[in-house]
């Protein structure tokens, strides 16, 4: 994720939603157990105030320092700066070690990491029976009729300065690489959808936009997208600026647990059974003929004898 000033951070935190508690709820529901849960690129925290109600200890990381400065402070939640040249061995011994984690989310984030290394480490920590991982984005959201169609022309005035990895979000983690299990909450390929309720000000609106992060990348090539211009139309479409209206948010969602490990042994068993398998089904196909062939063979012999007779 791009570094955000003190200005831009303090406008993305008033505009990001809250995401659902029965999110965490049912995504708790499914862990073994409730000690340790790590949010991966907390942001302000938003995250891991969900998690640290159904777990007893947080740990949360970030890159962005301006970020971790506004997090929201819990007792059972501890916050970490993760620079870039912190190694795989760094980053399991300070989220816990190995095999210790009983939930990893990754809130609007996972496309934003080097996702080999981020899975590396993953797989490190996460427990191996009865642990998850959570990732979700949100990509869209759904405002008015007057408002939304501006909205899509923003979006699309973006694409010349997206990423790869940018690109990961707004395919709604269609195409992110999601090496885990499945367990009926969205898998590699095909996210669950979900909607996110929240109230947003114009001022709130327009902060949002500009701290957003295909507006700051096109920034970075010179290009102002959010301009005096384009916050006059949505100004316009808006109508009261002090009227705080019902938005929502498009969710994207996949939750997976540590993918089982099939030895060759166990497919050699497996086909070995198969084989054993079909060799008894030929067995009891023979036996059910011999009493059939049997007749046979003695009708000809006295057919022959009477033949000759």
């Amino acid at each position: 994720m791009a570094t955000l000033s003190e200005k831009e951070a303090k406008a993305y935190l008033n505009a990001r939603p809250r995401y659902p508690i029965d999110w965490y709820e049912k995504i708790a529901a499914r862990t073994q157990d409730h000690k340790f849960a790590w949010d991966v690129g907390t942001g302000n925290g938003q995250a891991a105030i969900g998690l640290v109600e159904h777990y007893e200890n947080v740990v949360a990381t970030d890159i962005n320092e301006a970020q971790l400065k506004r997090a929201i402070k819990h007792s059972r939640i501890s916050y970490h700066h993760t620079p870039k040249d912190m190694s795989e061995d760094e980053m399991v011994a300070l989220i816990g070690g190995e095999n210790s984690m009983d939930l990893i989310v990754a809130a609007q984030a996972v496309h934003f990491f080097d996702l080999t290394t981020f899975y590396n480490v993953a797989k490190r920590v996460l427990r191996k029976d009865g642990g998850l991982i959570a990732v979700w984005v949100y990509n869209d959201i759904i405002i008015s009729p007057e408002i939304d169609p501006i909205m899509k022309r923003l979006v699309d005035s973006t694409l010349p300065f997206r990423t790869p990895i940018m690109n990961l979000a707004f395919d709604s983690y269609k195409t992110l690489p999601f090496p885990f299990e499945s367990i009926g909450m969205g898998s590699e390929g095909k996210p669950i959808t979900l909607d996110i309720p929240h109230k947003l000000s114009l001022k709130g609106f327009i902060g949002f936009l500009r701290s957003w992060q295909p507006a700051m990348k096109a920034k970075e090539h010179g290009v102002e997208l959010v301009d005096e211009d384009l916050i006059t139309k949505f100004e316009e479409a808006w109508g009261d600026e002090n009227q705080v209206k019902d938005v929502y948010y498009k969710a994207h969602m996949i939750v997976g647990k540590f993918p089982e490990m099939r030895c060759e042994s166990d497919q050699v068993s497996k086909d070995g059974n198969k084989e054993l398998l079909l060799k008894t089904e030929v067995g009891k196909k023979q036996e059910r003929r011999q009493p059939f062939d049997e007749e046979n063979r003695q009708s000809k012999k006295q057919n022959t004898s009477e033949e000759d007779e």
